[in-house]
């Protein structure tokens, strides 16, 4: 199990990573950017993020319960996912018990996640708000580092 713990906690960071690339310096105007017209903006691709986060949580804990949360502006919601990605590490890096078996909570949320970041990175290069490529795998990608400040990246490229 601690092993599973272990890999679950080093997804995390990895998703802090790649979700703080992506929504990193994004303009203000990003939160509502919509190319077909559709509610699925980036601001509640970014809530729902932090929904899932919050899910795995109580998952975790024994009580699951989701809560669909109204996105808040742009710069809280940035702020909203590192805090919802932190508490969650926070409680698998505890000696807690973990009432879900970690290949749920990975197929559940945290697959979602990942899914949901690289929509987000998308998202970005159609609003005219391009970040550069990376190599992930060269990545300095730390477990229990789930914060908006990351390590620079090592290999990006156009």
């Amino acid at each position: 199990m601690e092993e599973k713990r272990a890999f679950l906690r080093h997804t995390v960071a990895t998703v802090a990573y790649r979700g703080g690339k992506a929504v990193r310096d994004a303009p203000e105007s990003f939160a509502t950017f919509s190319p077909d017209g559709s509610p699925r903006t980036p601001a509640r691709i970014l809530a729902h993020i932090g929904d899932l986060y919050d899910w795995a949580l109580t998952q975790a804990k024994g009580a699951e319960a989701w809560n669909d949360s109204t996105p808040l502006p742009w710069s809280r919601e940035v702020e909203r996912f590192f805090a919802a990605i932190q508490r969650f590490d926070d409680y698998l890096a505890s000696n807690a018990p973990l009432t879900a078996t970690p290949e749920k909570i990975f197929q559940g949320a945290i697959a979602d996640s990942l899914t949901h970041v690289g929509q987000l990175a998308m998202l970005r290069r159609l609003a005219g708000a391009k970040m550069k490529s990376e190599n992930y795998a060269r990545a300095d990608i730390v477990a229990g580092r789930v914060g908006a400040e990351q390590s620079a990246p090592r290999r990006e490229f156009d």
